[in-house]
């Protein structure tokens, strides 16, 4: 059943539902991206994890946190071709979880592998420093980094007012990209995650959300 806004749902962020999406968002990417992988390459499914700490006034708070991404590998040798990370919220709101992500990143790149980030959170700060100056506002960004150019990030965005992008999605440089259509994906992982009855009525928002008072204006008349 089509999600309640045109793009991502901010609602997701609450930490009850989002490390279900994550999951399913990863799952559904995997499910999307395996049939149009020619018989050259394979996927798979990688994990990490890490601890974050959050001090509050005498006692400090641990928290683990258990993410997973994608790999598309040559068939023949192995290698690493490209990487499919979904950002998380502890990723921008951790110092434990950006320093994982930022590894997970850089290993890729150590490799000449192609890199693509979909970022669909509002809170915290993007983990990967690079010029957002000239990027349209937007709440939802997807930045592909080409395994032969790392210094170059090819940007789509979107709000959640709008759809969410389609974008090339890099495979060997002898081959052509694949057209990767994230709210196709978006669509699935919503779906797989049975988040229609449970965003069906608008909760709070989560308090870190970053959204505009026109937005969430705009938020609130899509739910009258």
């Amino acid at each position: 059943m089509p999600t309640p806004l045109p793009g991502m749902n901010p609602y997701l962020e609450d930490a009850k539902h989002w490390p279900v999406f994550h999951k399913q968002m990863i799952a559904a990417t995997y499910q999307v991206l395996l049939p149009g992988l020619v018989d050259r390459y394979r996927a798979r499914i990688v994990g990490r994890s890490y601890t974050s700490e959050l001090v509050l006034f005498t006692s400090v708070t641990r928290e683990t946190h258990a993410e997973e991404w994608i790999e598309i590998r040559s068939r023949i040798d192995g290698r690493l071709i490209t990487l499919v990370d979904v950002v998380s919220i502890a990723n921008r709101t951790t110092a434990a979880g950006q320093k994982a992500y930022l590894a997970t990143r850089e290993e890729a790149l150590n490799q000449r592998a192609n890199v693509v980030e979909i970022d669909l959170v509002t809170q915290g700060k993007p983990p990967v420093i690079m010029d957002r100056t000239k990027l349209p506002a937007s709440h939802s960004t997807v930045s592909v980094t080409r395994g032969n150019h790392p210094d170059r990030h090819e940007i789509y965005t979107s709000t959640i007012q709008k759809r969410l992008p389609k974008f090339k999605l890099p495979l060997a440089s002898d081959d052509r990209d694949t057209v990767y259509d994230l709210q196709q994906v978006y669509q699935r992982a919503y779906d797989l995650g049975g988040f229609e009855a449970v965003l069906q009525q608008p909760l709070a928002l989560p308090p870190d959300v970053k959204l505009s008072a026109e937005d969430l204006t705009w938020l609130a008349e899509q739910f009258e």
